[in-house]
């Protein structure tokens, strides 16, 4: 059931919907001055659970999983939603996508573990990965998951050893590259031509490839698989990458006697990091690449039977927000204005990986105009440490709460120790409670590994 647009336009000169509905969790509302999220006061969570700290509109992860569902197999019945673990992994999400009757995506032998760890079914989990290693070959196929995502020649002999020795047949996808290059940050391209990633269209190496893997003993190819980038908002990339995809289908099919059933698209649908960003819709995207698949399958003579889609950052980019607290303020006349947060590049990589933006507000101030031009720099040792870069806020002052929206998405995942910082913790919030799901690191927690 689809969630009302959180109504915050009562709130005439602060934090309203037309201003950054289409940024914030699906239950933020201003009450008595104050940002809530799934009814929980923000202010009050972060002066107790401290800061900086991850939350996660619990309502609005489920949303956007049962609406990808229902927009795909309202169209396309045997759709499989995969969702992305890169993007955000703790036990709480994946017993959230588990319950939702969603797949997994793991791109690595600790995110497999955790999907483990919590008892999620290996039959749903898809495993990926450039250059996977023998041992997580061969935990994934100990493990029984369904599909192995194949990115190489030398992946497949090694799919192909460890399946035999376990005595089971592996299905496998093979990853093309189709030679789409999307409309987005040249280090998040991932279909082009140039790519670390699968095989290659080109000089028919794919092609060729396919029979390689019809001829391997031990596995069983059920499908292929593409994945042209991330944050895209452009769609017509992805029907002229579907076209590549379902032509090779189709002559694996007449010069091979070979029917390929199973299409992974892969994922990559852009969000509203800000007020200025129009990504598509769930409903959109759906559209888009139901209707190419079918219009291609037509054309080119595929029967494709299943139908695979792994979003991850449109899942939980929007409904993850970040609480920090402000240490100190710098004003350089003519310059900038340095709002200085207990958090920083070790929480959030994105600013200075990618030059990412976010659209950030004073918590305890969302009712207030945002008429201030800031930069919330972090805490550590680079000039580069900053989660957000000359946006608008309210007047900030010292130990003021700020909430930086849209931070669901590669923050706690791509978190790091520099200076010794640790890790924030994560609390998920729903129906006016807060729940604690991950501990904030301690210092114990950084030193353990270290031998005297």
């Amino acid at each position: 059931m689809a969630l009302p647009v959180s109504d915050l336009t009562k709130q005439a000169d602060g934090l309203t919907t037309m201003e950054l509905g289409a940024v914030l969790p699906k239950t933020a509302e201003v009450r008595m001055g104050h940002l809530f999220i799934g009814g929980v006061d923000m202010v009050a969570l972060a002066r107790e659970q401290g800061t900086a700290l991850y939350v996660f509109d619990e309502a609005d992860l489920r949303f956007r999983m049962q609406s990808y569902r229902e927009a795909f197999r309202s169209r396309f019945a045997n759709t499989d939603i995969v969702f992305a673990s890169k993007a955000f992994l703790n036990k709480a999400v994946l017993k959230v996508v588990d319950e939702e009757g969603l797949c997994l995506d793991v791109s690595g032998g600790g995110e497999l573990a955790c999907a483990q760890a919590c008892g999620f079914p290996s039959e749903r989990v898809v495993v990926h990965g450039n250059n996977k290693t023998p041992q997580e070959l061969e935990e994934a196929i100990a493990a029984g998951v369904g599909r192995i995502v194949v990115d190489s020649r030398i992946e497949l002999a090694r799919v192909s050893e460890i399946a035999a020795a376990h005595g089971i047949t592996q299905d496998i996808y093979l990853r093309i590259t189709p030679g789409v290059a999307a409309d987005t940050h040249a280090y998040i391209q991932t279909g082009c031509e140039d790519s670390k990633f699968g095989f290659t269209i080109r000089d028919d190496w794919a092609f060729n490839c396919v029979k390689d893997a019809l001829e391997a003993p031990q596995v069983r190819l059920a499908g292929l698989h593409m994945h042209i980038g991330s944050q895209i908002f452009a769609l017509h990339s992805y029907e002229e990458a579907i076209r590549v995809m379902v032509g090779l289908m189709g002559r694996v099919k007449r010069e091979y006697g070979f029917a390929i059933e199973e299409l992974d698209i892969g994922g990559g649908l852009g969000v509203a990091y800000t007020q200025a960003d129009s990504p598509p819709s769930i409903d959109e995207f759906a559209h888009t690449i139901v209707s190419a698949v079918t219009d291609c399958c037509d054309e080119y003579g595929v029967d494709i039977t299943r139908l695979l889609c792994e979003p991850g950052r449109s899942l939980v980019a929007n409904a993850g927000v970040t609480l920090y607290t402000v240490g100190s303020l710098k004003t350089l006349p003519g310059i900038r204005k340095y709002v200085a947060i207990d958090g920083g590049m070790t929480d959030n990589i994105r600013t200075a990986l990618y030059q990412a933006s976010y659209e950030p507000v004073v918590a305890n101030k969302a009712d207030q105009p945002r008429t201030e031009i800031v930069t919330l720099c972090g805490k550590h040792c680079e000039s580069s440490d900053a989660v957000v870069t000359d946006m608008p806020i309210q007047q900030p002052d010292l130990g003021d709460i700020v909430c930086v929206f849209a931070t669901g998405a590669y923050n706690h995942t791509m978190a790091s120790n520099y200076n010794g910082q640790p890790r924030p913790g994560i609390v998920f919030v729903k129906d006016g409670q807060a729940r604690l799901v991950t501990r904030r690191e301690t210092y114990e927690d950084i030193m353990a590994r270290d031998i005297d």
